[in-house]
């Protein structure tokens, strides 16, 4: 399985209620048409916390997405897909900033 995560900025025209909304109501529904996601996951941001002993690092960010596929090749089929196209081009419309990463998840508890 491949995991995709996605730390999310909104546009500086929109708010964060805004950005949640339309992620939530608008973006969301789009990934149900693309066949080749196994999961989508947003994790909407809430607040933030510190710790004493170790410095925080400076990301401001509205939200995080996490998509799963089968495998580097449904990753690939799913991008040249016109369902896929849509989703994309709609995240355009209310993501300001974005930073992608490809990850090896290994669960622990």
């Amino acid at each position: 399985m491949l995991k995709m995560i996605a730390l999310l900025k909104r546009k500086n025209e929109i708010t964060h209620e805004q950005f949640v909304q339309h992620w939530l109501e608008v973006h969301g529904p789009l990934a149900h048409a693309v066949p080749q996601i196994r999961r989508y996951v947003q994790s909407h941001i809430v607040t933030t916390s510190s710790r004493p002993d170790i410095p925080d690092i400076p990301v401001d960010v509205d939200g995080i997405a996490e998509l799963w596929f089968d495998d580097m090749a449904a990753l690939e089929e799913a991008a040249g897909t016109a369902a896929m196209q849509r989703l994309l081009a709609d995240g355009a419309a209310f993501i300001g900033e974005i930073k992608t990463f490809l990850v090896s998840e290994h669960g622990i508890i």
